[in-house]
C-alpha cells in the first residue's frame, strides 16, 4: 500500500508540530515555572513520529554556537518503513540567526525537501535595516515587509523557549511560512509530570492555534532542559493528526 498525501507530509513536515506550534507562556505564568533569565545553549535532541500509531521516522534538532552572538539551528527529519517510499531522502531545515540581549533575531532561513527538485524548497533572507524578508519559496518570489518581532520556522522556538523561561510572553506572535506571514495566539494550559524516553520530567504544557482555526498544537515543554519542547500533539477538534516524542538528549 502507497502512502496517501497526507501520509507524504508527515515526515516531511515533522518538525513542523514543534514549529508551527510557536509554543508560548503567557505573561501570567506562575513564579515557579519561570527563571530570571534564559539564553541559548548548545543541543542535539532527536524524537520519535507517530501517525496513526505507527512509527514514521524521527526528527533531530541541533542548536550550534558559531562564535560572538552567531548561532545556527538545524532540524532533519528522516522517514521510514512505508514512509520511506514516498520520503526517499533526509528533509532538512536551517536557521541562520544571532541572540544578543535575551532577543533572537534570524538571518537567513534554508528548507530543503531532500530532493533533486526546487518547487518545495525555501530561501529566506531578512533585511532587517530594511524591514523586509526576501527570496524563494517554493519557487516563489518572496518579497514581505517584516514585523519587527518575526521569525522564521526555526527560530522561533528559541524565541518561545527564552519566552517560556522567563514568562515574558506576548499573546501573539508572528512566523513567516513560506510565503506568507502568520499571527498565532498562545496559551498556558497547566503543567504535568511526564514519562519520556530520556526519564522522568515535570513539563509546562502550551497550546497555540491560528485566530479562527479548529487545529491546536500542544507542546509538553522541560524547564530542567532549558524549556526544550519533550512531547508535541496536533490535534483538530478531538482528533490526534500526529504525535512528537524525545527520545534522545544530549547538551553542547
Amino acid at each position: 500500500m502507497r502512502p496517501t498525501g497526507i501520509e507524504r507530509r508527515i515526515v516531511a513536515g515533522a518538525a513542523a508540530v514543534l514549529i508551527a506550534a510557536l509554543t508560548g507562556a503567557r505573561a501570567d505564568a506562575g513564579a515557579g515555572d519561570v527563571t530570571a533569565d534564559w539564553s541559548p545553549t548548545p543541543f542535539q535532541a532527536t524524537y520519535a513520529v507517530q501517525w496513526k500509531g505507527m512509527h514514521a521516522g524521527t526528527s533531530k534538532l541541533e542548536l550550534r554556537h558559531t562564535g560572538g552572538d552567531a548561532w545556527v539551528y538545524d532540524s532533519r527529519n528522516n522517514a521510514r518503513g512505508l514512509f520511506r517510499l514516498a520520503i526517499p531522502d533526509t528533509v532538512r531545515q536551517t536557521s541562520e540567526l544571532r541572540y544578543v540581549d535575551g532577543r533572537v533575531q534570524p538571518l537567513h532561513f534554508r528548507g530543503d525537501d531532500g530532493g533533486e527538485a526546487t518547487n518545495r524548497d525555501v530561501a529566506l533572507d531578512f533585511d532587517w535595516q530594511r524591514g523586509r524578508v526576501t527570496g524563494v519559496a517554493e519557487d516563489k518570489t518572496v518579497d514581505l515587509a517584516a514585523p519587527a518581532d518575526v521569525q522564521d520556522p526555526m527560530s522561533v522556538q528559541l524565541v518561545q523557549m527564552h519566552a517560556a523561561a522567563t514568562g515574558r510572553v506576548p499573546q501573539r506572535m508572528h512566523t513567516i511560512d513560506k510565503n506568507e506571514i502568520k499571527a498565532y495566539d498562545f496559551t498556558r494550559v497547566g503543567t504535568q509530570h511526564l514519562a519520556t524516553a530520556i526519564g522522568e520530567l515535570d513539563t509546562v504544557i502550551f497550546e497555540s492555534r491560528r485566530p479562527g482555526s479548529s487545529r491546536v498544537i500542544r507542546l509538553w515543554m522541560a524547564p530542567s532542559l532549558g524549556y526544550l519542547p519533550v512531547r508535541a500533539e496536533r490535534r483538530r477538534g478531538d482528533k490526534l493528526e500526529f504525535a512528537m516524542a524525545i527520545r534522545e538528549y544530549r547538551r553542547g
